[in-house]
């Protein structure tokens, strides 16, 4: 009978600390909704075996992913990431290069959890000086290896050619910035329309489908993490908007390009045949600046190469980096 008692209030104890905890949760969630999607942003860092930090740099407060190297001398790997993206489409190959390297992995100003300020200019070369204060201000005195996907690949090239004491290796991955074949998505850029925007459910899976090449890569986003995240990306357009302006059809649009040619670091070009966003011809247009550039051509997968073939992309940035050193 004491027992039965005692398992009984047990019982209800938990039954309580359970509500409350939902109540809470319930709370946080209808305060902040996308509290979600930062939840599991963190669980994949977690799992990515990194951790995040904070550094002021150029004007903008940056959070930034990171890990340091089993060696003290390993060699310092910055990442950054694409338009629309953030930190987190690094993970995947982050927890490939774990210990090898000192991995730093920021979102970039403008985007993800750094700062966003009113009336800035995030276009590739205010962009790439902000790069540069990052550089200084969390690798002092000691060159990294800059990779930059996408967008990023547009900044990496300028910080290269303009900072080439902060830049040891450069890494372009289905970098943006040069005039490719023409695609759907390059036309519908040029025509002032914004092909990654997000409204509702359907631009949703076509942002997904655009950048993905495999059915087995494409993020799952079930209900009601999908209209969190259609909500926040429905508050997002008007600055993505400013940005792809800029990148995608003002004159600095091939200012990449055009640095790439006083880019003179060891460097790799890596890009998806079927990438349906930057068009592999990207690839030997920047190649035909950077002769000294080890090509990388991948076969079934998209944009989203970081995602879908993380260890070819590892792999391939293992390569750039200890090409030329003793084995």
């Amino acid at each position: 009978m004491h027992l039965a008692r005692t398992l009984r209030r047990i019982l209800i104890a938990a039954a309580v600390m359970a509500a409350a905890l939902f109540a809470i949760a319930a709370i946080v969630v209808w305060r902040d909704p996308y509290a979600v999607v930062r939840t599991e942003y963190a669980r994949q860092r977690i799992a990515a075996g990194l951790s995040q930090a904070v550094v002021h740099a150029a004007g903008h407060r940056w959070v930034y992913a990171y890990r340091d190297s089993a060696s003290t001398g390993a060699p310092t790997v910055v990442m950054l990431h694409g338009f629309t993206g953030s930190k987190e489409n690094w993970y995947p190959v982050a927890k490939r290069l774990q210990g090898r390297y000192r991995l730093l992995i920021p979102d970039l100003p403008g985007w993800g959890q750094s700062e966003r300020r009113r009336g800035v200019d995030y276009g590739y070369i205010a962009e790439a000086e902000r790069v540069a204060a990052f550089l200084r201000a969390i690798s002092p005195g000691k060159p990294v290896v800059l990779l930059g996907h996408s967008m990023g690949g547009g900044i990496a090239p300028l910080v290269a050619a303009r900072h080439p004491d902060l830049v040891s290796h450069v890494g372009l991955l289905a970098a943006a910035g040069v005039r490719f074949r023409d695609n759907q998505f390059g036309k519908d850029v040029l025509a002032g329309e914004n092909p990654f925007g997000v409204q509702d459910a359907g631009s949703l899976q076509h942002y997904v489908d655009i950048l993905f090449q495999s059915d087995a890569a494409k993020p799952w986003i079930p209900w009601p993490v999908s209209e969190i995240v259609i909500a926040r990306r429905r508050a997002d357009a008007r600055f993505e908007q400013s940005v792809l302006d800029r990148i995608g059809r003002s004159n600095e649009r091939f200012a990449p390009g055009n640095a790439a040619r006083e880019a003179h670091q060891p460097a790799l070009l890596l890009w998806c045949r079927q990438d349906q966003v930057i068009d592999a011809s990207a690839m030997e247009l920047y190649a035909a600046d950077m002769p000294q550039a080890r090509k990388v051509l991948l076969e079934g997968c998209g944009h989203m190469s970081l995602v879908e073939q993380p260890d070819n992309v590892a792999h391939a940035i293992m390569e750039l980096i200890e090409e030329g050193k003793p084995r």
